[in-house]
């Protein structure tokens, strides 16, 4: 079992920057692929951002290629998404997710994930 705590949501202005943490607990956290999703009210669960278990293949929705960036550091167990020039529609609440199976690509799907945290919200005014 992999429980995931997520940290570093907030209000922020258009523009602005915020870093999400997903703090993972477990021993085997280096051998999962890790993703983002949001989802706004109203809307289904999407696809953010991803990083596979060694941290060499990332993946990102067009909608936040170039102002997001997901990384990981297996020493911490912790996962990051760094956001820049933040809009607002990229207000929601973000998730974390694990993938215990091994892969190689990113998944993008909500199946494809294992575990997810509680959820953080970010919310991006105008």
């Amino acid at each position: 079992q992999v429980q995931l705590v997520e940290s570093g949501g907030g209000l922020v202005q258009a523009g602005g920057s915020l870093r999400l943490s997903c703090a993972a607990s477990g021993r085997t956290f280096s051998s999962y692929a890790m993703g983002w999703f949001r989802q706004a009210p109203g809307k289904e669960r999407e696809f953010v951002a991803g990083i596979i278990w060694s941290g060499r293949n990332t993946y990102y929705a067009d909608s936040v290629k170039g102002r997001f960036t997901c990384s990981r550091d297996n020493a911490k167990n912790t996962v990051y998404l760094q956001m820049n020039s933040l809009k607002p529609e990229d207000t929601a609440v973000y998730y974390c997710a694990a993938r215990s199976r091994r892969t190689v690509v990113v998944e993008t799907t909500v199946l494809s994930y294992d575990y997810w945290g509680q959820g953080a919200q970010v919310t991006v005014s105008s």
